[in-house]
């Protein structure tokens, strides 16, 4: 017999109970370190990726669920930006429109002191087209103007509004109208490949 087994053997009932105690104590601490610990954390990791996976299967769900919603939305969508587009004249439009407008203003009883085009300011499908306005006449010709290029098909907006040299004419308001008229026409494909493509301006 092992000579340190019959050591142990001849011991007091207590040391035995001691020593069987601290061994037991050893091993259990070694299973928990080596096999418990590890698969604890493991199972940490997976129970992680598991709520990752549920939360992603929730909100696609609640994607797929909403996905008539959505796809009505987006017939919606083009619709409203096609009508929207139809409202921006091409450039071969662009110089009957103008001509549409200082019709309006003579229509209405306007005299056109200026109306001088800008230079066009590309935005990303579309052109800004400026037209600074001076016009004369009495404030209910001014008014009639306005109100009829409010209801043109084309988008016309009107800003920079200034009314000076305002007087009384024959019981009539009169005044002269600086403004600013900006419509907007398409960029055709061309134009705006050569925008993108153009090099940085330094």
């Amino acid at each position: 017999m092992d000579p340190n087994v019959e050591k142990v053997l001849k011991l007091p009932t207590k040391q035995k109970i001691l020593i069987l105690a601290l061994v037991s104590i050893v091993e259990a601490a070694a299973l928990v370190w080596f096999l418990y610990l590890p698969k604890h954390q493991e199972l940490n990791v997976f129970t992680a990726e598991l709520a990752k996976l549920q939360d992603e299967i929730t909100d696609k769900t609640r994607i797929a669920n909403n996905l008539p919603k959505l796809q009505k939305e987006y017939d919606q969508l083009n619709q409203e930006l096609a009508q929207a587009l139809t409202e921006l004249p091409n450039s071969k439009e662009i110089p009957s429109l103008l001509t549409s407008i200082t019709s309006l203003g003579k229509n209405a009883g306007l005299d056109f002191l200026t109306f001088r085009p800008r230079a066009e300011v590309p935005k990303d499908f579309f052109a800004d087209v400026p037209v600074d306005i001076v016009v004369s006449g009495s404030y209910f010709s001014v008014a009639n103007f306005f109100a009829a290029v409010a209801n043109l098909p084309r988008i016309v907006n009107i800003s920079n509004v200034v009314f000076t040299d305002i007087k009384s004419v024959n019981n009539r308001m009169m005044t002269k109208v600086t403004c600013l008229a900006t419509t907007f026409r398409f960029l055709d494909k061309k134009e705006i490949k050569g925008d993108k493509n153009a090099a940085p301006k330094k």
